[in-house]
Parts: structure tokens; sequence; C-alpha cells
């Protein structure tokens, strides 16, 4: 397959039928200026969330992206709009064969320390990423055998099957490349990240700052146009939304929709709003009683009042989550997303039927913002009404994710922060060695093989029977419970110019310059 082939099948694998039905929206905006990007200044934004790690192959949370897309350049980016594949550090890619893609590297990158990148780096990764104990992106790359070094420019994977989704596995943290001289620090990556991104690391205060600067040997000669970007810790959002109000910082984002009424009156700021990939979910683990038991994973769904829930949570702004995938995107299957209607009897009867007609107690895991609080709060009132109790463990992003993977709980109430491409969705949340599966059971090999199948060709009619097939197949065993679809909803001053949103729902600062 060439590139140009390529371009045919990976690049039309368009995310959505048209960009356009996932736009973004300004609200209460100033006209966009015409004036020329400038160079300097540093960027005030607030994070949600403390990073997990700022190693992209340690960290555990969809929150980590918004500080490590600036430090780490990928081997494939991905168009906001769209989130079709595009050139990074491979200039250009394409499959000798069904099992072996090919990258052709960009020239003349360094990383932050000096090191040069080339295919030596990539292996050095790539291995890294596949052996490491440490390492939670052995599911992302199961498909991956090999880094064979063809030259100093070029490199080629060897894949165990036909896997057309790999290059866009290579846009999210498999495909941020790392100093290979900072691995020998061990674990202190995981706190003094060395990439080859537009920002270098500065220091981080953990639970208050992150601050970077401008890499002056950035491959794009003029990017990036900030000086810097500092982040500050706000777990509350509403409080970042004050910050930015009070002028004490540039850019919010995760701003709580219940103010955007409030905020659309302020012309004096620019409010954004979209929808995204975003999926608010109920995590199961059920490699292990209770939720082992079909009939209890299924009480959950039915016992679930999506539309109450969304128009209380997102303000009517975000879309119910009935599978994994928005109604707009195309692999959505509607016979999978029409399984689990609001049935509270239904719910009652199939807890009565797995033995538990007395109810039965759950342990429950989730965060410790005010918004997780609320939202499972709002579950929670749902699930006892059908004979659910709960016990629950509470702690930030980091501590609940790492709870969770360690075992504990038999639910947990996160979000999965969307992929580029839908078979990611499914195997980084159902494979039997995925991380986000935290009893690590195969649901079912059929389901397995769906999502196999859905890498073996690169055209989207091809695509769609096991993508469906796959989706009626967890719809089946109900193995999450899909809550609610995030809007995107940023709040910034006037005087940040060029952001712009993408559909993954995680900001990214490539083109933003400040004005005075």
């Amino acid at each position: 397959m060439t590139r140009n082939s390529d371009a045919r099948g990976l690049h039309r694998r368009t995310l959505l039928a048209a960009p356009a039905l996932l736009g973004v929206a300004a609200l209460g905006s100033r006209p966009a200026t015409a004036d020329a990007p400038r160079k300097g200044g540093t960027l005030r934004a607030t994070l949600y969330a403390n990073p997990s790690s700022l190693d992209p192959m340690t960290g555990r949370a969809g929150s980590d992206h918004l500080a490590l897309y600036p430090i780490f350049e990928r081997l494939i980016d991905w168009e906001p709009a769209s989130l079709r594949p595009k050139p990074g550090l491979a200039e250009s890619w394409s499959f000798a064969d069904p099992r072996s893609l090919v990258l052709n590297l960009r020239g003349g990158v360094v990383f932050h320390d000096g090191t040069a990148f080339d295919a030596a780096a990539v292996k050095a990764n790539l291995d890294r990423m596949l052996t490491h104990p440490r390492s939670n992106l052995h599911s992302d790359l199961e498909s991956l055998a090999a880094v064979e070094i063809a030259s100093p420019s070029r490199v080629v994977l060897k894949l165990k099957y036909p896997d057309t989704a790999m290059p866009l596995i290579l846009s999210d943290r498999a495909g941020m490349m790392a100093s290979p001289a900072s691995f020998a620090g061990g674990a202190d990556i995981d706190r003094h990240p060395v990439g080859a991104g537009a920002m270098e690391f500065v220091r981080w205060d953990d639970g208050d700052k992150l601050v970077l600067r401008r890499n002056p040997r950035y491959w794009q000669e003029d990017r990036p146009y900030l000086d810097g970007i500092e982040f500050k810790v706000m777990t509350d959002t509403n409080v970042g939304v004050r910050s930015v109000l009070a002028g004490q910082n540039d850019f919010v984002s995760r701003v709580p929709p219940q103010q955007v009424p409030n905020l659309k009156r302020r012309t004096d700021f620019v409010l954004l709003t979209g929808q995204t990939l975003y999926v608010e979910m109920l995590y199961f683990n059920y490699g292990r009683p209770p939720l082992s038991d079909l009939r209890l994973r299924q009480a959950v769904n039915y016992a679930i009042d999506r539309d109450s829930y969304n128009n209380v949570v997102t303000a009517g702004l975000g879309e119910i989550g009935c599978v994994l995938l928005p109604q707009r995107h195309w692999a959505y299957d509607a016979e999978a997303a029409a399984r689990y209607g609001y049935d509270p009897d239904r719910a009652k009867a199939l807890i009565a039927q797995a033995g538990f007609a007395a109810g039965i107690e759950l342990y429950s895991v989730h965060y410790s913002d005010q918004l997780s609080v609320q939202r499972m709060e709002i579950l929670s009132d749902m699930l006892r009404k059908v004979g659910f109790t709960f016990k629950e463990s509470v702690g930030s992003i980091a501590q609940a994710n790492q709870l969770w993977e360690d075992g504990t709980g038999d639910i947990h109430l996160s979000a999965w922060t969307g992929r580029p491409d839908p078979s990611f969705t499914y195997a980084a949340l159902f494979l039997k060695d995925a991380v986000y599966n935290a009893g690590h059971a195969e649901p079912s090999p059929a389901l397995t093989q769906a999502i196999a199948e859905s890498r073996s060709v690169d055209d989207i009619a091809a695509r769609k029977p096991p993508l469906a097939r796959a989706q009626r197949l967890e719809r089946d065993a109900a193995l999450c419970a899909p809550l609610a679809f995030e809007p995107e909803v940023v709040l910034h001053t006037p005087k940040v110019n060029g952001y712009v949103s993408n559909l993954i729902g995680k900001p990214r600062f490539d083109d933003v310059w400040l004005g005075v």
C-alpha cells in the first residue's frame, strides 16, 4: 500500500461523517483578530487534574494529555476537526505488506537534551513500551511484534497480524517519543520528561503548578509562538473559571456546562462549546463476583435514567451515552445503542434472579472533585431505587485510577476520553490484558475477534460490520455503563489567539499566540 493509497484508505477513515457535525461554536466572543501571530508571552492555563505521570508510558489518566501534548511530539498526528492522521515525526508511512508498517522519519529533529531523533530512538521507545514492567501501553501495542531499523531515517514495524489502526495508535501515547538518554533515570522520567515537543519541561510543583518553556530547537522553525506555558492545577473547574474572569489565568477547559448561560453574557471573554468523544461511564470489574454475574451488570444499565443524567450533568449540552461512540460517529451502531432503555422494574427483577432480592452492596471508586461527587450522588440515588447500596473509596484522579487498576472496587465512575480510531477504544477497554480492564477477564473470544477483524481492512464500509458486532457484543455482555458524552466548554481571555478545538476534547496549544 503506497502512501497515496494510504490517503484513500486510512485517511478517508474520517472519524465523523462531516467535521461540522461536531463543530465548535464561539459564544459571546469578540470578532477574531486580523493581526498576524506574534511571538512572546507565557500562557497561563488551568489543569483540571494533577498529572498522574509526565511519562507517556506510565501515565494512567486521560487528563495527562494536556501536559503531555506540548512536551512530546508524536510519530503521527491528527487533524483537529476530523481526527484523520497526518504527518508528525513520521513524514510519511505506508504498509509494505499487511504486516509491515514503514515509517519515514523527519530529519533534523533533536530532543530537548540534544539527543538526535532517529530510527534508533524510535526503536528504543517502542521496545521500552512493549517490554518495560511499568508500561501501561502493552495492550495499545499488542499487535506489534518487533521494530526493525531499515536506515537512520526509516523504521519498519512488524505486526503479528494486519492492523490498520496502528497509524492512529501512534498518534496517542504510544507515538509520544522521549529521549532514550532520559530512560537511564528510571522512574525519574515520570517527573522530569524529555521530549521533542514545542515546550521543554522546567518544573512540576506537585498538585500546584507545571511550568514549561519554549523549545528553541523545535523542528517547526516558526513555532511555538509562546515563550512558555504555566499550568495551574485547579481540580474545581468553577474555581478555574473564576480565576480567568479575575485575570489570574488566561485559559480554562472543562467549564461546567451549567455556567454557560451566565458566561454567554460576558462579551469581554471568549466562550467555546462543542461536542466531543469524551464519554462519562461506569467501569465494571467483571472479572470477579459480584459483577461477574451478567444479570447484575445488566441491572445497572437498566437502572440509569440517562436522559435525566444528561440534562442535569451536562445541562443538556451533551449527548446521552448508549454506546461508547456518539450518534454522529461513522461507526455508531443504532441496534447496539437500543439495548438498554430506562427500566427500573427490569433491573429489580434481574437483581432478584441473581439471588439478591433483598439488595446488594457494591464497592464504588470515584474522584474527589465536586463535580464527580455530585455525579456519583445522582447515580447512587438511581441505583439505590432498584436495590444497590454502596461502599465508597474516593480520591484524586491519579489515586482513584490506581485503586481501580489495583483491583479495588466493583464499579468506577470515570470517563473514556476518546481515541482517534474506534477499534482502539474497544481494545483498550475490553481486551484481556488492557490496562482499563481491571479484572483482566476476556469477555468473549467473539469480541476479541470482532476488534481484530475491524483492523484487518482500512475501508470504512468494510470496517463497519465488525465494529457494529463489537458494539453489540459489548452491550449484550454489559461490560460497562455509558452515561453521557461531555461537551467541550472552554473559556479564555481575548488575548488568547489561534486556539483550535479538537474532537478528542483535550486542549492543544500548537498555534496559540498572545495578543496585547
